[in-house]
């Protein structure tokens, strides 16, 4: 879908900080890509939890207004800029960044963006990225995951949960979600799950005890916070590690200091985009580890539902209230263009 320059390039802007509905679609004239960068014809934007922090002015950098909101991305590369590496035009890409993504055009450094596998569609590449590099990280790299060990995944129907799920399966753990609905819950069993709880049973943790054979766990990954982090803390064993990823719930628990020492376990913190950024090349490594993975068909984005860019109101609210079961997506060009297969590059470039 080349913009021969009649049809304004479209972005969703944030003017200033606040609500979703505060947003605006208005034209966003891209640039050439500078040195190192390429330019993306962008077809699907996942919609985060963190996006909405970031334009409503609660996440903890705020970028200076006006600004476009979004992190993740596919699309076709379509121009290259002096020092790229220039067999990516007319590749298929996924790609991360701190802001820009909702945007149908978008300069980004090279590096920024890897190859699509031949199966994944667009709207796939849009949510595979983020989420599952964050649980790779925070398994492998921070919670050193053994296989035998149990896992457990709190907010296993959120993004990063879900892939905290399929990467504890594929990394021979025995996997316990924890989730608030039942479709949430049975989600997760189809991602793999050995088990499923409810997580707003008042017997949790004994439900989560009972799942796991009368022990305590030995991993927990916490997207959550709120209440949930301190009774997950309670409910290691010893040597057990919780993850922290993120306070979906809205708050941080204030968890007593002295249970790290009764229990022997850890508490860590994960911050993905701090790692990219300070341990580079071994995130490099992560992420080439990942994309084998994807490619194999052993990992799967859980796409929940595509919007069209004119809806990305009622997208990004669908995340807020956590109302979705998977990853929301905002089509960029079009729904079909999103949710179809690999395809030809050319075409939809000269589309």
């Amino acid at each position: 879908m080349r913009n021969d320059g009649s049809v304004p390039h479209l972005a969703i802007w944030a003017r200033e900080f606040g609500p979703p509905a505060g947003l605006e679609l208005a034209p966003a004239e891209p640039r050439p890509p500078g040195v190192g960068e390429v330019r993306v014809s962008v077809y699907a934007a996942g919609v985060g939890f963190a996006d909405a922090l970031v334009f409503t002015g609660e996440y903890q950098l705020r970028p200076d207004l006006p600004f476009i909101p979004g992190s993740e991305f596919s699309g076709v590369v379509e121009a290259i800029g002096e020092g790229a590496d220039p067999s990516l035009l007319g590749k298929r890409i996924s790609g991360a960044t701190f802001i820009g993504a909702f945007a149908q055009t978008l300069n980004i450094p090279a590096g920024s963006v890897v190859e699509l596998p031949a199966h994944a569609s667009f709207a796939e590449g849009a949510a595979f990225l983020t989420s599952f590099s964050t649980a790779y990280y925070a398994l492998v790299g921070r919670g050193h995951l053994k296989a035998g060990e149990s896992l457990l995944v709190m907010g296993a129907s959120g993004a990063i949960g879900h892939a905290a799920v399929q990467l504890g399966k594929a990394l021979g753990a025995f996997v316990i979600a924890s989730a608030t609905t039942a479709d949430g819950r049975a989600a997760a069993l189809e991602a793999g799950a050995d088990a499923a709880i409810d997580a707003g049973s008042p017997s949790w943790r004994e439900d989560l005890k009972a799942a796991n054979g009368g022990q305590p766990v030995d991993v927990a990954i916490d997207p959550i916070g709120g209440e949930a982090t301190e009774r997950a803390f309670r409910s290691l064993a010893w040597n057990g590690r919780l993850l922290v990823v993120g306070f979906a719930a809205g708050s941080i628990a204030k968890l007593p200091v002295n249970l790290a020492l009764l229990k022997g376990a850890s508490l860590i913190g994960v911050d993905n985009r701090q790692f990219y950024e300070k341990e580079r090349d071994r995130a490099l490594v992560y992420r080439r580890d990942l994309l084998r993975m994807y490619a194999s068909g052993r990992l799967k984005p859980h796409i929940g539902k595509v919007y069209p860019i004119e809806e990305y109101v009622d997208a990004i609210t669908t995340v807020v209230t956590g109302k979705q079961i998977g990853r929301v997506i905002l089509a960029m060009r079009g729904v079909e263009n999103a949710i179809a297969g690999s395809g030809s590059s050319d075409a939809l470039l000269d589309a």
